[in-house]
């Protein structure tokens, strides 16, 4: 492509760079001029106009943004995405409905390596979508770029996005209490707005004594999908309560303990095909915490392992939730992780 000013006699099919004024209104930049766009420039007074003129070989920016969203979504249907119409070098790649977002980072830092016109941001891997938000954009800042630059961002980037969707239908929530007076609403309410934004149904599990018997039987009885347990009391240790009502139910523990923050207590196990999720403290907030990240995971068909859970350390620490209106301090109380 050859960018620069040009005698506006000789503009004739190269592409406005600069929006320009004359007397009757305003060409707007990326238009490609004809016999009337020149007139208007030269009634306009002007001698020279910044212009850009594709080569032979060249992709203008509308051709070469689609070429490249269509490589990272070629299955739009099975990859949960719709891509937007193509305007002003950019389409914008959205989601048809709830799930969590899988990007292969490689692929994308691959694409956006190939050329400096050719970009695709997106939001992080393993994020949270509603219907309809926006998960990437591809943009081309230039108004053309080479077809051999677009065909080898193509090649990194084939398929590199995708929508995990929900493939769980229900879950169950058992609470504990260790004051009799609880009533467990906050916690229900809560979980079930999370649960909602996924197209979970919530069945509540009851509220029953922080004991391991209690437990171990309330989670035995437990009809949902997915078994969620949030204790009146803080699981502190693998052998706390909830871990050991989960063993003695029959099930086992795959992780306690979390590098998130709020978030830290959790715990994850299984009770034979389910996923049981002991639920931090924290979760009793509607705030950002790590068993969101867990939880979406796994109503998500995603498989969610110790070592998974060890590696969310990095971007961890989260927003105060409301409870904990700054950061700790040595010697300072804190809510429930």
């Amino acid at each position: 492509m050859k960018f620069g000013p040009v005698p506006v006699r000789l503009a004739k099919g190269a592409i406005l760079a600069h929006s320009v004024t004359h007397g009757s209104g305003r060409l707007r930049k990326g238009t490609c001029l004809g016999d009337d766009e020149i007139a208007l420039l030269q009634v306009a007074g002007l001698d020279t106009v910044t212009v850009a003129r594709l080569d032979a070989d060249d992709l203008d920016e509308d051709a070469a943004a689609l070429a490249v969203a269509q490589a990272l979504v070629p299955d739009p249907v099975a990859a949960g995405l719709v891509l937007k119409p193509v305007g002003t070098g950019r389409v914008n790649i959205v989601a048809q409905g709830a799930g969590v977002l899988r990007v292969a980072v490689a692929q994308i830092d691959a694409l956006n390596a190939v050329d400096p016109a050719i970009t695709c941001a997106t939001l992080h891997d393993f994020m949270r979508l509603d219907p309809g938000g926006m998960v990437a954009t591809v943009k081309i800042i230039a108004y053309g770029v080479a077809r051999r630059a677009v065909d080898a961002a193509c090649a990194a980037g084939r398929g590199g996005l995708r929508v995990a969707a929900p493939v769980l239908a229900s879950a169950s929530l058992i609470q504990t209490w260790v004051d009799p007076a609880a009533d467990g609403q906050k916690g229900l309410a809560v979980t079930a707005a999370r649960l909602d934004r996924l197209g979970v149904a919530l069945h509540d599990g009851g509220m029953v004594p922080h004991t391991i018997d209690a437990l171990a039987q309330a989670v035995t009885q437990a009809k949902g999908d997915l078994v969620l347990i949030l204790t009146g009391s803080a699981t502190s240790d693998l052998h706390d309560t909830a871990p050991e009502a989960l063993r003695r139910a029959g099930g086992q523990v795959v992780h306690f303990g979390m590098p998130v923050d709020p978030g830290n207590l959790l715990f994850i196990g299984r009770l034979g095909a389910r996923a049981v999720i002991g639920l931090p403290g924290c979760a009793k907030s509607p705030a950002l915490n790590g068993a969101d990240w867990v939880l979406e995971r796994v109503v998500c068909g995603l498989d969610v392992s110790a070592a998974d859970i060890m590696g969310m350390g990095v971007g961890g620490l989260l927003k105060e939730i409301p409870t904990r209106p700054r950061p700790r301090r040595h010697g300072e109380s804190a809510t429930p992780d």
